[in-house]
């Protein structure tokens, strides 16, 4: 799924009073709205048809593409609980009005679409409840490990997983061989191919470095063994921040070398502009999620005689692979629902069927962290007619799936996002150097995690 930080959007939940919170945690007390105070399914407006109007109704806010469909699936074949759907909003959009709720203390929904990093965020606000106390522990199997780890935190389970963004490469095959270079498998084999392309002529860039890339430039890093946060939600008023290491300097001065040489370029990230570039042979590779596929074909100005195909996210180390994920959503239960018991059927049984499945694969483009979809034959031998009938999930996007470990994410991730994107900026702009940019991350997040009223280990 789409995740809102490609948009560059600031949340307003960034600037809640973590301190406040900090506070509250040490103290006792709650923060995240009153019991019972969320709007229910009678109290809101339905975008979907309720069929059974006598049966418990829970509100979800989602902004899945074609959700509809799966609501209407689970309301036909659930007799006791239907949901009542409303679109708040895309990611940011979303975010904020659930922030709104929870200072409000009411107005939250029972069920929350959220991506997987912005949970700790949420959960240090108490806005979120633990699902353990509805056996949601149970489920650990039935998801991928990646995904399962990025919704729990030691026993405490605060959302189930949906849709992910494993990793790999788009590539324009017709590109590559008009200009007789081989599609690299390593990041020394891809900074060779785009001198190697510039030499043969090509006068796009090989791929594109957006400064406000956000999560995927995290994963970029990840990949290279990069653990920027220490987080445990248990005890919430203590962080370790190791932003500026030797890894993720390794990394970015990778990238700042190939920008240097321009032979990629520093767009922002889906603007306007950046998406005519995916699709018009300005760039010859987009290093993308799995939900990549279904953004390309959505792109109206895309080049039909184009030749997409799709290889793994080329490797550090190819003996030892390291997969990385990019976006990723899922259902919380909000500590506003008046019916959490309900709610939780809601968050755990939308997409818990293979029918609720190919709903989402074919009409919103979802890639599924739930297993049983994963093992079947209908999504392993998939194919993709916009990759020539290649069938992309065998190839790439599974084994990046079940591969993938997950990431510790931290409860100020936007303003952690916003320190990134700005010191990025600023070292292409100004013909900085990796290692600065880095500390002035580090930096800030110490100083701001430190008033706060984090004690940073």
């Amino acid at each position: 799924m789409r995740t809102s930080q490609r948009r560059g959007a600031t949340l307003a939940v960034a600037t809640l009073s973590v301190g406040a919170l900090l506070a509250a945690c040490s103290s006792g007390g709650g923060g995240g709205g009153t019991e019972g105070g969320g709007g229910g399914g009678e109290a809101a407006t339905c975008t979907n048809e309720i069929q059974k109007p006598d049966a418990t109704q829970v509100s979800v806010w989602a902004w899945y593409p074609a959700f509809e469909t799966i609501v209407d699936h689970f309301n036909e074949t659930h007799d006791d609980v239907q949901v009542c759907w409303t679109n708040a909003g895309q990611g940011a959009d979303e975010y904020n009005k659930f922030s709104t709720a929870i200072e409000a203390g009411s107005g939250a929904p029972d069920v929350i679409m959220l991506e997987a990093e912005v949970l700790p965020t949420f959960t240090i606000l108490n806005a979120l409840e633990d699902l353990s106390q509805f056996g949601a522990g149970e489920l650990a199997s039935e998801y991928t490990e990646g995904a399962w780890a990025d919704v729990t935190n030691g026993d405490a389970v605060y959302a189930v997983p949906v849709d992910g963004g494993p990793m790999g490469m788009i590539y324009r095959a017709d590109i590559f061989e008009e200009y007789g270079v081989e599609p690299p498998t390593t990041w020394e084999e891809f900074a060779q191919a785009a001198q190697d392309l510039r030499d043969a002529g090509y006068e796009g860039y090989i791929t594109n470095f957006p400064t406000n890339g956000n999560a995927l430039n995290y994963a970029l890093f990840a990949q290279n063994g990069w653990k920027p946060f220490e987080y445990d939600a248990a005890n919430p008023t203590e962080i370790g921040i190791d932003v500026a290491s030797p890894e993720a300097e390794e990394v970015l001065s990778y990238w700042n070398d190939l920008i240097q040489k321009g032979l990629v370029s520093t767009d922002d990230a889906f603007t306007s502009d950046y998406n005519t570039s995916l699709v018009d042979g300005t760039y010859a590779v987009y290093l993308a999620a799995a939900w990549g596929p279904g953004y390309l074909q959505g792109l109206s100005d895309a080049d039909a005689e184009a030749e997409w195909k799709a290889a793994p996210l080329p490797q550090w180390d190819p003996a030892d692979p390291v997969q990385v994920n990019w976006g990723g959503s899922t259902f919380a239960v909000t500590s506003q629902a008046s019916d959490k018991e309900a709610a939780y059927t809601v968050a755990s049984e939308l997409f818990n069927n293979m029918d609720a499945w190919e709903l989402g694969i074919e009409e919103a483009a979802l890639f599924p962290q739930w297993n049983e979809v994963l093992s079947s034959d209908y999504f392993v031998n998939l194919e993709y007619p916009f990759f020539g009938g290649q069938q992309i999930n065998k190839d790439v996007f599974l084994e990046a799936a079940q591969g993938y470990e997950g990431f510790a994410f931290s409860p100020f991730q936007v303003y952690a996002y916003d320190q990134q994107t700005q010191a990025l900026y600023g070292m292409v702009e100004n013909g900085g150097d990796a290692a600065t940019a880095l500390q002035t991350v580090q930096d800030n997040l110490v100083s701001y995690a430190q008033q706060q009223g984090f004690t940073v280990k």
